[in-house]
């Protein structure tokens, strides 16, 4: 009976974070075959890699992580991708973390890890949240800088163009468009 691959997963938060550790980590594994991206974990959106090999797992298969966070960052997409997963008969297991979907008790650690990955994730974007707001307060956080001049838009408003030709010309959104010329 052959016996089925093994997958990994790897996946940095930004461009210019480096793979190398967590592919070496799951080739040690056992992992054959390894998709990587540099993509947010906030949502799937946007990770090609991971949709790929969601698609492409079935029965008996086995999907490596290095940890849980490197799949998801939020417990609802976490337990959606286990509840696929598991559907497919596909077991998951982390390098650093004591999970394997195949045992009762990897299964309970999992949940567990998951809602401390959520909190975490909580917890800093409430940091981020007072340390904008303490900037704001000293005068000093300004927002991000428009990506398009007003002027701009409007000149080529007065030319007579519409919304969306203003937004194809500029490479911006409609909306952009309309927020400027509403004020």
């Amino acid at each position: 009976m052959p016996v089925s691959p093994i997958y990994g997963y790897a996946r940095v938060s930004s461009i210019d974070q480096d793979l190398s550790l967590q592919r070496a980590a799951l080739k040690a594994a056992g992992a054959t075959i390894i998709r990587a991206e540099k993509a947010s974990g906030a949502s799937r959106r946007g990770r090609s890699e991971l949709e790929t090999l969601l698609e492409f797992l079935g029965p008996g298969d086995t999907l490596i992580v290095t940890r849980i966070d490197r799949l998801a960052r939020s417990l609802r997409d976490l337990k959606n991708i286990v509840h696929g997963l598991r559907e497919k008969g596909v077991h998951l297991k982390a390098t650093e973390q004591p999970i394997d979907t195949s045992t009762a008790a990897g299964k309970a650690f999992l949940s567990m890890l998951g809602v401390f990955a959520e909190f975490e994730n909580n917890l800093r974007r409430e940091r981020q949240m007072e340390g904008i707001n303490a900037a704001k307060a000293r005068g000093v956080y300004k927002g991000r800088k428009p990506s398009i001049k007003s002027d701009d838009i409007r000149r080529l408003r007065r030319k007579g163009l519409g919304a969306t030709a203003i937004a194809k010309k500029l490479g911006v959104g409609r909306a952009s468009v309309y927020r400027v010329v509403k004020t």
